[in-house]
């Protein structure tokens, strides 16, 4: 097993703790109503997570947040090799720094197709519009969480369309203290929405060639996604099916933690910000 692997274990596994003190509970129980009015399936699965999360994070230095590529809604199991690549090396570094931590991933859509389906209509506002329901809600979660647990920092981290709705989130009106995010290849739509900060590390090439789903080159793009059905058939035909996403390859748009580029950057943006722990023993091995 790799050290990543190892890390993203997370050996300081979270301590059990008291359930929510129950002005807590109604205070999310509010937040939830405000976002989601008469829809109580939203409304719980909003208040399970927040509580859940809350509980987790207790006594952890950091909260990591994965929002996917996509269709926001791949499990770090599922993912491209060279994105989950990046949550484990982000994962391993911030252990290696001597701090505690607690990964969990924010799905914006379902995974079936009808899901998809139905999400069409907030994926395109997303995609022209740079607006996003679903990044109001994220945006209430760390806003609660950073009110409530004073010392937990939160690193937001995401690629391609999940750069994207990072960055939304930290555009959302109030302010956000304590959360940082990292930023790999944004999808061009959204560069000029772009806010970029101390707290925000934005990485638009991955140091071997360009990335031309930030600069905006249509040829290669267009291609990609017109051959990738074709891929995806193949794989079907000779019994080797692969989900849909692993076919759409555009050579640029991928940012693996092996890449000098990438990894430095990311390990200089947490060491600046962040130093190492010295209430901690660290392991720099």
């Amino acid at each position: 097993m790799s050290q990543a692997e190892r890390a993203l274990q997370n050996q300081n596994s979270p301590p059990q703790v008291a359930k929510p003190d129950p002005a807590l509970v109604a205070e999310v129980s509010q937040l939830a109503g405000q976002l989601f009015g008469n829809d109580s399936k939203k409304r719980a699965r909003f208040s399970d997570r927040l509580l859940d999360i809350y509980s987790g994070a207790q006594g952890k230095d950091f909260l990591l947040i994965h929002n996917p590529g996509g269709w926001g809604c791949t499990s770090l199991e599922h993912l491209l090799k060279w994105e989950r690549s990046v949550v484990e090396g982000v994962s391993a570094t911030i252990g290696q720094l001597g701090y505690s931590w607690l990964l969990t991933q924010y799905f914006r859509s379902g995974r079936s197709r009808w899901a998809h389906i139905r999400n069409l209509r907030e994926e395109a506002r997303f995609f022209f519009n740079g607006t996003s329901s679903e990044a109001k809600a994220l945006a209430t979660e760390l806003e609660f969480i950073t009110r409530h647990l004073k010392t937990v920092q939160v690193i937001l981290l995401g690629a391609s369309q999940g750069a994207a709705f990072s960055n939304t989130v930290l555009r959302q009106p109030g302010g956000l203290p304590r959360v940082y995010s990292i930023e790999l290849g944004i999808f061009f739509p959204h560069l000029s929405r772009r806010i970029i900060t101390e707290r925000t590390l934005a990485i638009d090439g991955n140091g071997i060639m360009p990335d031309p789903m930030v600069h905006r080159n249509l040829k290669i793009g267009l291609k990609v996604y017109i051959t990738a059905p074709f891929r995806w058939l193949k794989f079907r035909l000779v019994g080797k099916p692969q989900k849909f996403t692993y076919c759409v390859n555009a050579p640029g748009h991928d940012y693996n933690w092996e890449y000098p580029e990438v990894h430095r950057r990311i390990i200089d943006f947490l060491e600046t910000n962040f130093g190492t722990n010295s209430k901690a023993e660290v392991d720099v091995s």
